[in-house]
């Protein structure tokens, strides 16, 4: 088998009513469909969360005539290859060695997103040759894993208890874990909200908060032993982007309550960090916005080897397999319950796992499980 096409499709909606994490402004849905195709009739599909999408797109062609004529069950090799470009090589400069030249090192995000929605598609197609669903490819049995909720997006003009009424919505579809973004507001305004969710839930529901690094480490402690006493399951992101696992350490042996962190990670290798200083007890890469299921799996088994629990960050669709085949050491595959929020998912993808009652169930299905509505594709097109 061999690769003969790899296309990107760049997808977009404007959302109807905007909202906030505490980092950024979020008025539009878009995700990058990749497309590898081989010379046997099976195509693999990945995806991409980032942008901008035309740059990926850009990056995504590039690589197409570097993996042109491999076989794509090679999927190590692949990545390697395309990993490769991301620093100067002995002979490279220019080109001379046949492959392009190094990439520009600003461009090194949209890079690792390119290549991870290459490799998620590359294991969609391992899946289909095996006949086989990606978890079981992996070695899981699990048809059922655990999954939680996110909501609680800043809306302008919503009142503080908007979250809380959100939340309880989804525990009353069957959900038993949640999770509220905050970090947004001053504290006393973000213990409020936290507090009315708490209420809302019920004290049996798992209850996490997604902050998006707003603190430093002092005012991480602070934030943390506020509202440690309403039994919150972790502390997600909490320090600013530029602080590091030394960082991460002082916040641990502080802070009552576990942290989580990782999704905006690139690589294997400063996520090894994090989970080697010891002060991270859920880890949460993401395959969709940096290097695909390749080295997420690098990761997983990484962090089972510490003791570390995979949480996934979002695209439930995708690593609830992840989830599956790492059993008791994954906790959960995160869902973005609200319909309206990834409505671009929604209408392309025909297939694929379910989310039931608090619980992801994956089909026998190979591959992802999914195939694609090309006229949702084209309504979407950006």
């Amino acid at each position: 088998m061999r690769i003969t096409e790899v296309l990107a499709h760049p997808l977009s909606v404007t959302y109807a009513q905007p909202s906030w994490t505490a980092h950024e402004y979020i008025d539009r849905s878009q995700l990058i469909l990749v497309e590898v195709r081989t010379d046997t009739g099976i195509t693999g599909y990945g995806e991409i969360a980032g942008g901008p999408l035309p740059l990926i797109c850009d990056l995504i062609a590039q690589f197409a005539p570097v993996i042109r004529g491999l076989d794509p069950l090679g999927h190590t090799e692949i990545w390697a290859k395309l990993f490769s470009l991301t620093s100067p090589r002995p002979g490279g400069l220019g080109g001379w060695d046949g492959m392009p030249a190094p990439l520009p090192r600003n461009h090194r995000p949209q890079i690792m997103a390119a290549i991870g929605g290459i490799d998620i598609a590359l294991w969609d197609i391992k899946g289909k040759a095996a006949n086989l669903p990606v978890f079981r490819l992996l070695g899981g049995t699990r048809t059922e894993v655990f999954t939680y909720a996110t909501g609680g997006f800043y809306v302008e003009g919503a009142p503080l208890g908007a979250g809380a009424d959100e939340l309880a919505g989804f525990v009353a579809q069957g959900y038993r874990a949640v999770k509220l973004k905050t970090g947004a507001l001053s504290l006393a305004d973000e213990v409020t909200r936290i507090r009315a969710v708490r209420e809302a839930i019920g004290p049996d529901v798992l209850f996490m908060l997604d902050m998006n690094a707003p603190y430093d480490v002092a005012g991480c402690i602070d934030f943390a032993k506020a509202v440690a006493p309403f039994d919150i399951h972790w502390l997600e992101e909490p320090l600013h982007w530029y602080l590091q696992p030394a960082d991460y350490v002082r916040l641990a042996a502080a802070s009552p309550i576990p942290l989580a962190h990782g999704e905006r990670e690139w690589h294997r290798y400063t996520v090894r960090d994090f989970i080697d200083s010891g002060a991270i007890g859920f880890i949460q890469f993401d395959s969709t916005r940096a290097a695909g299921f390749t080295e997420s799996l690098r990761i997983a088994h990484y962090a089972e080897q510490k003791g570390v629990s995979i949480a996934p960050h979002s695209a439930v669709h995708l690593h609830a397999h992840l989830v599956s085949a790492f059993g008791d050491t994954a906790f959960a595959a995160e869902s973005i319950a609200r319909p309206d929020f990834h409505p671009i998912q929604d209408a392309i993808y025909i297939g694929g796992p379910e989310v039931r009652n608090g619980m992801v169930h994956l089909p026998e299905t190979p591959g992802f499980g999914m195939e694609i509505d090309w006229a949702a594709v084209e309504r979407f097109r950006a």
